[in-house]
């Protein structure tokens, strides 16, 4: 790495999931707000509905704040947080991006422009001009999620780009056009959902019952687009991804199931609320309908995000900042002479370097309840076969002693005292608390590595012979080396399976 890291201690994942997510929601509602605004100015100045021009205006205002102040400040803090986190990754994005990144810019200039212009032209322009510059501001809207969504769904799937290098290989992907209209469908459901909030007590009767159903049906048809648009990029997805999701991260796969429900949920309280019960509309039901459009987008972020793990870049890049290519070179050097940026403490730098970009020590996906009352032997065998751990972890290219370096830094920050004293266990208990600790790591009862049926019904004997040569079975296997009462109680453990 040829740049200092940034120790932080909720975790990287964490920290950029609390920002992008909330900045990519705003922006997602600046472009089908702007479609919203336009299309809705449209015809009311067709009917000449001065209420529902009043509120567009009053609209339009709060769409301004939120879509220029807070969403191009959250997004030049995203620029700032992934240069910190991974600047490896960035460091590619714009490299083959270039020209990219500089006509999206160019979109998000005009976009700022068109969209002060409209509020500030209300009643300054004429209706004809007005609306052209409504149509300016959501064509240049449309145009920069087009741009970005190239550059986002390669970081997925990368596709022949892999092969062959070229540019719009990787701008086209496999999952280039399911994405885009994905995304277009949530624009304008949430430009239906955004609206609801701007509807105040200023509002007549009948011009609430008429404004909440127009945004309801903007927020359904935007529903409608979702969910077919979803299961197409669902398909397209590489089968290889979602069979190692099915595997290592059912959470990823759950947070899919979500969005079916949360989709219902939406739509139901559309229907219920805005076109059934328009009256009934109020801010409670508004605020819980965006909740559960955050939820579904949330959800949408999490398994775009975690199914290419322990990837960055798919093929080319782990999570990590480990390159494919030089993958040869980490294996004959190790880490350390490829780490520009060196501190003096080398089991600090191969922490920041194997594990920082997915783990803390002590916060998020920490490492100390996992390794508290083992030793540095065991943690630099699971070091070493960390592919085989559950979960969807790079493999560890470095050397046997810089495996060993990495389980001295970690564990400093554990409890070094034996498992039987750190959880006050005797018997089966403390054998089954040996067995989550030292063996469930990539061993998991009904899931991954399930060695159940092959541990059960063995006399004492053939346990003690298991965990004599457990080392040697596999080479992403450390041995056994915790203490005589952990191995007595481990084998009772295993002797109650069923």
């Amino acid at each position: 790495m040829n740049y200092p890291f940034w120790d932080i201690s909720i975790g990287y994942g964490l920290f950029m999931a609390a920002v992008a997510v909330i900045h990519v929601f705003v922006s997602h509602f600046a472009i089908g707000g702007g479609l919203y605004l336009v299309v809705t100015e449209h015809y009311a100045r067709k009917r000449n509905d001065l209420e529902t021009l009043d509120y567009l205006q009053r609209l339009s205002k709060y769409f301004v704040l939120i879509t220029v102040v807070f969403g191009a400040l959250s997004g030049v803090g995203i620029w700032f947080i992934i240069g910190l986190l991974n600047p490896a990754a960035t460091q590619m994005l714009i490299h083959n991006f270039v020209w990219v990144w500089a006509t999206e810019w160019t979109f998000f200039v005009v976009e700022i422009l068109a969209s002060l212009l409209y509020y500030y032209g209300w009643q300054r322009m004429s209706a004809k001009d007005h609306l052209k510059l409504g149509w300016i501001y959501f064509i240049a809207a449309w145009l920069s999620l087009f741009a970005i969504n190239g550059i986002i769904t390669f970081m997925l799937t990368p596709g022949d780009w892999l092969v062959t290098g070229d540019f719009w290989d990787s701008f086209f992907n496999p999952t280039f056009w399911p994405s885009l209209v994905t995304r277009t469908g949530i624009c304008v459901m949430l430009g239906g959902l955004y609206a609801m909030l701007a509807i105040n007590r200023s509002v007549s009767p009948e011009a609430k019952k008429r404004i909440v159903r127009n945004n309801a049906l903007w927020g359904l048809v935007g529903v409608a687009i979702i969910v077919p648009a979803f299961m197409w990029y669902v398909q397209v997805l590489p089968g290889s991804l979602m069979s190692a999701a099915q595997e290592v991260m059912p959470g990823v796969i759950h947070s899919v199931r979500s969005t079916h429900w949360l989709a219902g949920a939406i739509a139901l309280l559309l229907i219920v609320f805005g076109l059934a019960r328009p009256k009934r509309q109020n801010k409670i039901v508004t605020v819980v309908t965006m909740l559960l459009a955050l939820g579904w987008f949330s959800g949408f972020e999490l398994f775009r995000e975690g199914i290419r793990k322990p990837y960055v870049i798919p093929g080319y890049m782990y999570a990590n900042a480990i390159e494919v290519a030089k993958i040869d070179d980490y294996t004959a050097d190790g880490y350390l002479p490829h780490i520009a940026f060196r501190t003096g403490d080398d089991g600090a730098d191969l922490y920041r370097r194997a594990c920082q970009s997915c783990h803390t020590i002590d916060g998020y996906r920490k490492l100390k309840p996992a390794f508290d009352g083992t030793d540095i032997e065991f943690i630099a065998g699971v070091v070493r076969g960390s592919e085989a751990v559950i979960g969807a972890m790079p493999p560890f290219y470095g050397t046997v002693e810089e495996s060993e370096a990495l389980a001295e830094y970690i564990q400093r920050f554990t409890d070094n005292r034996p498992l039987e004293e750190v959880y006050e266990l005797a018997g089966v208990e403390l054998g089954k608390k040996v067995f989550e600790v030292r063996c469930g790591v990539c061993h998991e009862f009904g899931g991954r590595n399930d060695n159940r049926e092959s541990l059960t019904g063995l006399s004492p004997d053939e346990y003690d012979e298991i965990l004599e040569y457990s080392g040697e079975f596999d080479d992403n296997m450390p041995a056994f080396t915790g203490t005589t009462a952990q191995w007595e109680a481990l084998v009772l453990y295993l002797q109650t399976l069923e």
